[in-house]
């Protein structure tokens, strides 16, 4: 009977282990391998037939018959040749009648243990009936019991489909609350992901900010040198001079109204950048004019220095 791996693998396994347990000295029964490796007995002799004869398998000679041609060449020599190889085949024999005999008396002590793992099962068997006789009675006990009580049981039922639909109610509730959470914590997650983007978008306009404030004291300082400068020119070019404290006058209002928005910005993050970019406009702006502010009073300066040199070749003619 051909065994499937993993029985075969359950009884070699129990068995390699009783024998350890044994110190191995002797071979464990069929039936202990039965119980171990919980298969039924069939399995468990065929599968310690195998191991048994894993056990006691051992290499023997093979002898090999001379041929005739070969035995009348070489006469003597072959002869005595031939006679070591006869005693060797016979060794090669006796120690398969060896191996033969103890496998027989294997074979005899497994049919042993089978019949008395039979034996046992007999007893068990007969130790199950007489306890399914008692199980028996008992149950005949338990159906006139099972009787009394199915009045009740009916009551039972009706409180039980009850419970049920009550179940089902805080069951389908219980999963709408779970619904609910989940969204809950998507929402949750979502506004943390809009919260830590603002927290950057934020961050990026008070950098512009700064940036934009380092641009305006900047300014302020050219500005005070343009009005230094505008001041210590006014003697002589007074109609100048009111325009350009005009100009500084506006390009101030400017500033003023540039370090308004800057403070608008730090408080609205959303249009920090915008404001940004219409500060840099007007700083350009505010360049240029300055820028024309200079070339303006450049032209005016030469013409009144020209002017008094003139006045002073005059002088020294007259």
């Amino acid at each position: 009977m051909e065994l499937n791996k993993d029985t075969r693998d359950r009884i070699f396994a129990a068995a390699d282990q009783l024998y350890d347990q044994t110190g191995r000295a002797t071979f464990p029964t069929v039936d202990a391998v039965r119980k171990a490796a919980r298969v039924n007995m069939n399995d468990a002799s065929a599968g310690m037939k195998d191991w048994r004869r894993a056990q006691t398998a051992q290499a023997a000679p093979v002898a090999v018959q001379v041929p005739e041609a070969v035995q009348q060449v070489h006469g003597q020599a072959l002869a005595a040749l031939w006679q070591a190889a006869v005693d060797l085949a016979n060794e090669s024999l006796r120690a398969a009648q060896a191996g033969w005999e103890a496998e027989r008396v294997e074979s005899e002590a497994l049919n042993k243990q089978l019949g008395d793992a039979y034996e046992t099962q007999a007893a068990e068997l007969e130790a199950l009936q007489g306890r399914l006789t008692e199980l028996d009675g008992l149950h005949r006990a338990t159906v006139e019991q099972s009787t009394a009580v199915a009045g009740e049981l009916a009551d039972t039922r009706g409180e039980l489909a009850t419970a049920r639909a009550a179940a089902e109610r805080a069951e389908a509730r219980s999963v709408e609350i779970e619904r609910r959470a989940g969204e809950l914590r998507a929402e949750l997650d979502r506004a943390h992901q809009e919260a830590t983007r603002l927290r950057g978008e934020l961050a990026a306009a008070n950098q512009t900010a700064t940036a934009a404030s380092k641009q305006v004291e900047a300014l302020r300082g050219e500005l005070a040198t343009v009005k230094a400068k505008a001041e210590a020119e006014a003697g002589a070019h007074q109609e100048q001079r009111k325009a350009a404290a005009q100009e500084a006058a506006r390009q101030v209002e400017r500033f003023t109204k540039t370090q308004t928005e800057r403070d608008e910005a730090r408080q609205a993050s959303a249009q920090a950048r915008e404001e940004a970019a219409a500060l840099r406009g007007e700083l350009h702006a505010m360049k240029e004019q300055r820028r024309e502010l200079l070339e303006s009073l450049k032209p005016s300066k030469d013409k009144a220095q020209t002017d008094i040199g003139k006045a002073e070749n005059k002088g020294k003619n007259n």
